[in-house]
């Protein structure tokens, strides 16, 4: 385990370790930090498996006016508007928030943002808005706390891991 991921919370090895005590099934690949979608994209044919629809993601640490914490995971190359996103979820003056609110609320450091994340999230009252094109989807492709893995995870596992730690799915 490397300094940064020693530094967090839960780490990486012990977040892919509860997954699998859980009986969540994944398939892990390291690679070069990726900080971008752009870089994502590099790596991610080696992920593809075929005739499998995956959802590749990415993640916004979101705060509002009245302080609360949101964690919003679309698919990749879809454009964000923060005010019609402020609409759509009911939530007034969206900006992104800092890298100390980051570990403080998610336990990840920036560039690792993850749906993941709610392990540590759901207790420190972040929400968690999910894009509706994961409902037609057999994998979902996330970070593992750091930036230079990726786990492949199937739908059902991925929501079960979210039933499992408490976490409120919401649509977007």
């Amino acid at each position: 385990m490397d300094a940064a991921s020693a530094a967090l919370p839960v780490s990486s090895d012990a977040l892919l370790a509860q997954l699998t005590e859980w009986g969540l099934s994944y398939t892990l690949f390291t690679h070069v930090p990726l900080r971008t979608v752009e870089e994502a994209k590099q790596v991610e044919a080696e992920m593809q498996q075929p005739g499998v629809s995956s959802l590749k993601i990415k993640n916004l640490y979101l705060r509002d006016r009245k302080k609360r914490n949101y964690l919003i995971s679309v698919e990749q190359d879809r454009e964000i508007d923060l005010k019609a996103l402020s609409k759509e979820i009911g939530s007034g003056g969206l900006s992104f928030g800092s890298s100390d609110r980051l570990m403080q609320n998610l336990g990840i450091l920036p560039g690792a943002v993850s749906p993941l994340a709610m392990i540590t999230g759901v207790d420190q009252g972040v929400t968690f808005y999910l894009d509706a094109a994961a409902r037609q989807v057999d994998v979902i492709n996330m970070h593992p706390l750091v930036n230079d893995r990726t786990v492949v995870m199937a739908r059902d596992d991925f929501f079960a891991f979210l039933e499992r730690i408490g976490c409120d799915l919401h649509w977007i």
